[in-house]
């Protein structure tokens, strides 16, 4: 009976310290590697694919499916089987889908499929004029890249720049070119900086102010 007791207080001054210690300390917390883990790995199945990226396709226990392919001008990779599969607009995570999909309704049973970007495409624009480092500046992997980023990392605005009258010379798929004209100064001053994405191959031109 004593030692029965002894344990119910033993028990009570336990609970006593739990319900002052925080929360945080009580619940397991992930690492900051698992945090930066689970970071890159959404941020590379966003990542949506592109002409010339090479990626290595892998199906679990069909090592003669296995295929290291670079995806085609028309945004196309072969593989054995399926033949020809179309990545336009689609994701890393999407194209894993669809290939097994495609594996799985006439060759195979509930495949498992991975696909690893090896080497991203070469992304770019080339920002002229009245800048501090005329340049071509790489899109960052995995992402897009925003007007004024792509100034800042061409050194910046030149002390004789005309901020008001940026343009933006852009030629799509069929060859036709359009002319943006954007005042920067107003996009630094508001919260729409983001809304100017740029696309590969994007001029932008930066001109000089008249006195």
């Amino acid at each position: 009976m004593h030692i029965y007791r002894t344990s119910q207080c033993g028990l009570a001054i336990l609970l006593g310290i739990a319900s002052l210690m925080p929360i945080s300390a009580l619940v397991a917390q992930p690492s900051p590697e698992v945090i930066s883990t689970q970071v890159a790995k959404s941020a590379t199945t966003d990542y949506l694919l592109r002409p010339s990226d090479i990626l290595q396709v892998k199906v679990f226990q069909e090592d003669d499916l296995t295929r290291e392919v670079s995806i085609s001008r028309e945004f196309e990779l072969s593989l054995p089987l399926i033949g020809a599969v179309n990545v336009r607009n689609r994701s890393v995570r999407q194209v894993e889908e669809l290939i097994r999909q495609l594996y799985d309704r006439d060759y195979l049973v509930n495949p498992q499929v991975s696909v690893i970007v090896l080497k991203y495409a070469e992304r770019a624009v080339n920002v002229i004029g009245s800048v501090n480092s005329p340049q071509a500046v790489e899109f960052p992997a995995e992402r897009g890249l925003t007007l004024l980023e792509a100034i800042t990392r061409a050194g910046g605005f030149s002390r004789l720049a005309d901020k008001t009258k940026v343009k933006i010379i852009r030629t799509d798929e069929k060859g036709v070119t359009s002319t943006f004209s954007i005042n920067t100064e107003k996009l630094m001053d508001s919260n729409t900086a983001n809304l100017w994405s740029l696309q590969v191959d994007d001029v932008i031109q930066v001109p000089e102010k008249f006195f």
